[in-house]
């Protein structure tokens, strides 16, 4: 039996030509036959969502015009909630990572990222997974350190209440593996983990896997694991 690679449409939200076309070609090569729509702002990327509500996935720079930051990002999402927004930027400042999470990406692409790194990126967030760009989530480590009670961190009671499998599960999605990876590096059925992460984001109280991922950045889990 034939297996046939899944096709998307794609909309690529950016006013740089060059940038545009180098996408372009990064999901041509990586995702043979998907459709490609390209606009250069704000404005045309929300009506091109009315007239494309089959829309897979919207690459969105955070600099075109009518963004005004992140508004542009919640405009979107309020316009056309159902469409998955990945914010594509050369920013690599870790707040602004974190907001556009907050505010409904469900990944952040810096464009610096080399060819094959982007490819693996969109294949993750297609296949229902969140990216975040790991080196920019492991910086900034000591500015958290100094204050335990950030939102974004998660207590040291919290941490005890998950087994130790959620915690295995928990360490591997910190470092950027989705479902499928963890899976594999812990002999177990991908159901099973996508169960261990369910019980996991209600324990740590958050609402999706990049919070769960955020909160967990400065985790020392060997200290949890011991016992």
């Amino acid at each position: 039996m034939e297996v046939t690679t899944p096709v998307y449409k794609i909309l690529i939200a950016d006013d740089h030509p060059l940038f545009r076309e180098a996408i372009t070609s990064v999901i041509e090569s990586g995702f043979a036959g998907s459709e490609v729509i390209e606009t250069a702002d704000l404005d045309s990327a929300l009506l091109l969502t009315h007239e494309h509500d089959d829309l897979d996935l919207i690459l969105l720079d955070l600099n075109m015009p009518g963004m005004h930051g992140l508004n542009g990002l919640i405009s979107l999402r309020n316009e056309a909630p159902t469409i998955p927004v990945v914010i594509v930027s050369a920013e690599e400042d870790k707040q602004v990572v974190l907001q556009a999470i907050t505010y409904g990406a469900i990944g952040f692409i810096t464009k610096s990222s080399p060819r094959a790194q982007m490819t693996e990126a969109i294949q993750q967030i297609l296949n229902g997974n969140v990216y975040l760009p790991s080196d920019i989530i492991r910086t900034g480590k000591e500015s958290t350190r100094r204050h335990r009670q950030d939102d974004n961190l998660i207590s040291a009671e919290l941490l005890n209440s998950l087994t130790r499998r959620q915690l295995l599960v928990l360490e591997r999605m910190s470092k950027g593996e989705s479902n499928k990876q963890i899976a594999y590096n812990l002999n177990i059925a991908e159901t099973t983990v996508k169960a261990h992460v369910s019980a996991i984001l209600r324990k740590l109280g958050v609402h999706n896997r990049v919070q769960a991922i955020l909160s967990a950045s400065d985790v020392d889990f060997s200290q949890y694991l011991k016992r």
